[in-house]
């Protein structure tokens, strides 16, 4: 079954564009769904994430957050 992410962003995140680039460089590896949301465009996650995007949340489970790193999300992914 294909794995279901979210990169939880806003606009002008540096961390969050490098999180994007890295999702995509794994998506050449591994096959996931990804959704990137904009955590301004919904208060309830601009309350929850707001002090530690970009988040990367897999199947529903937060993973990784900040500086997001390649080798936790290849290895949640597999």
């Amino acid at each position: 079954m294909q794995k279901s992410v979210i990169l939880y962003s806003k606009e002008t995140c540096p961390l969050c564009d490098e999180a994007y680039e890295l999702l995509l460089e794994l998506q050449e590896e591994e096959m996931f769904s990804l959704q990137i949301v904009d955590i301004y465009k919904d208060e309830a996650l601009l309350e929850k994430f707001m002090l530690m995007i970009p988040v990367v949340e897999i199947d529903e489970e937060v993973v990784d957050y900040g500086r997001i790193s390649k080798k936790t999300i290849r290895k949640r992914l597999l």
